[in-house]
């Protein structure tokens, strides 16, 4: 008897750049509402919604990420979307004063080439 295994219906992570472009901005504005969001259920409610309209599932965390590298000068372009607790996320930069999100690189781009904020 074969045992078939289903794939998961929403991928953990995405790639920013193959989102469409209202995807992007309406992705980007709720980021930006978490940013400058107080503390408690303003965050967390840009937050899920960052992640729903991204399509990856909302993590117990109610904290996303879209990988630095994407922006960086020096970076790969990579645009992964990711729960920023996954082990491995490396800070590129730490949060602005009286800002909530600090730049991130995904765990893979962490391992193969990590620009931590001190090296």
């Amino acid at each position: 008897m074969a045992v078939m295994t289903h794939a998961s219906a929403h991928p953990t992570t995405v790639d920013y750049s193959n989102l469409p472009t209202t995807v992007q901005d309406a992705f980007d504005r709720y980021m930006r509402k978490a940013d400058n969001a107080g503390t408690g259920d303003d965050y967390r409610d840009a937050m899920t919604d960052a992640a729903i309209t991204a399509g990856i599932p909302v993590p117990a965390s109610k904290d996303i990420a879209r990988c630095s590298c994407l922006n960086d000068a020096g970076g790969c372009g990579c645009g992964a979307i990711f729960d920023a607790h996954t082990d491995g996320v490396v800070v590129t930069a730490p949060n602005a004063p009286n800002k909530n999100l600090s730049e991130l690189q995904c765990p893979g781009c962490g391992h193969d080439h990590p620009r931590p904020i001190a090296d």
